[in-house]
């Protein structure tokens, strides 16, 4: 007996409900597991690739897991101590730094910055708030639920869920296929299809933009000498996912520092500026047309709406889902609106199409 196309919404309703109360229930314990699930998925192609050459599939998983720990150790011993160390000095400095800021505009706008004073108040609020809050982060990154004992976990169970889900990827990828309702397999399939497209392009692309970007403003901010140029370059990469907001939220930093560090010499404060300038410029005529595609369809502002909302109800895994998640509902509401168009409720008339 067929089942009514309301009853199959309510079963798959259902279905999603379930899975945002476990990823809200289990949050920090299928962590490394989601982790590892993108990972695999990720690294799924390269492993494809090497098994096309003729290499066996679990030796290929074997060469490029190790050279996934190889770059991991080499980031944990050279890279991650110097962000970190950077990332301490900023916040510890901003304040400092803020209390600059109020000195410059007392010493040339005076009337904007006595006792009683609106924007007085709000900088000192804000000096307050960040020595407050600079030993609650610290707390927390020690002893909260993403402390020490659980990124020991993940670093030791994200490798072993990476390696047996990329060495069976597409068996599984295959008894998925043969669970799917057959009714509606070929829809599913084709949904499946466009949403693989549209995550390759944009997580797999934008990822080795943000990489590639991360990795240029970094090494160029040091190279110029400017403080924290690591941590900047950091931020301004991970930030590039979302279009514009990586460069200006690390040109406003990197430029508000050079004004601080440079006070005087100019040129150097312009060559901070040229730097974002220029990788501004490389990321929106070569990098994203050639890496991530016009195929993606992920609006910035659908972006932030996502992270914010899967951040503040499910935390750091909310935020880790939920650029695959937008792109997922992206795909299925695209798919929806072009039901929707050729049906009687767009068209009327009987389901003639308006002229």
């Amino acid at each position: 007996m067929a089942i009514s196309v309301e009853r199959q919404a309510k079963i798959w309703g259902i279905a999603a409900l379930l899975f945002l109360l476990v990823l809200w229930l289990l949050g920090n314990v299928i962590l490394p597991f989601l982790i590892g699930g993108a990972l695999a998925y990720l690294l799924d192609p390269i492993a494809d690739r090497l098994t096309s050459w003729g290499m066996r599939r679990v030796w290929a998983v074997i060469i490029i897991t190790l050279s996934a720990l190889l770059a991991l150790t080499l980031a944990i011993l050279l890279l991650i101590p110097m962000l970190v160390d950077q990332a301490t000095a900023l916040v510890r400095i901003t304040p400092t730094l803020i209390g600059q800021v109020t000195d410059w505009l007392t010493q040339r706008f005076p009337e904007l910055m006595e006792e009683t004073s609106p924007v007085r108040q709000q900088l000192a609020d804000a000096v307050a708030g960040l020595q407050a809050r600079t030993g609650e982060l610290v707390n927390r990154l020690l002893s909260g639920a993403m402390g020490v004992l659980n990124w020991l976990l993940i670093i030791i169970i994200v490798p072993v869920v990476t390696f047996y889900l990329l060495l069976d990827w597409d068996h599984m990828i295959a008894r998925l296929d043969e669970l799917l309702p057959r009714d509606h397999a070929p829809t599913i399939r084709v949904l499946a299809h466009e949403i693989d497209a549209t995550l390759a392009g944009f997580i797999r692309g934008q990822a080795l933009v943000c990489l590639i970007l991360g990795t240029y403003y970094a090494l160029a901010l040091m190279a110029v000498g400017l403080n924290f140029g690591l941590v900047v370059g950091a931020i301004a990469g991970a930030l590039t996912f979302i279009p514009y907001v990586g460069a200006l939220v690390g040109g406003v930093l990197a430029i508000g520092l050079a004004l601080f560090q440079f006070w005087g010499h100019w040129i150097w404060v312009i060559v901070v500026w040229a730097i974002f300038q220029s990788g501004q410029f490389v990321e929106g005529n070569f990098l994203t047309p050639k890496l991530v595609g016009d195929r993606v369809g992920v609006h910035p502002v659908w972006l932030l709406f996502a992270l914010s909302a899967f951040g503040a109800l499910f935390g750091f895994v909310g935020v880790l889902v939920a650029v695959p998640l937008a792109a997922v509902i992206g795909v299925l509401v695209r798919f929806a609106i072009g039901k929707y168009k050729q049906s009687h409720l767009y068209q009327g008339n009987g389901g003639i199409p308006l002229s």
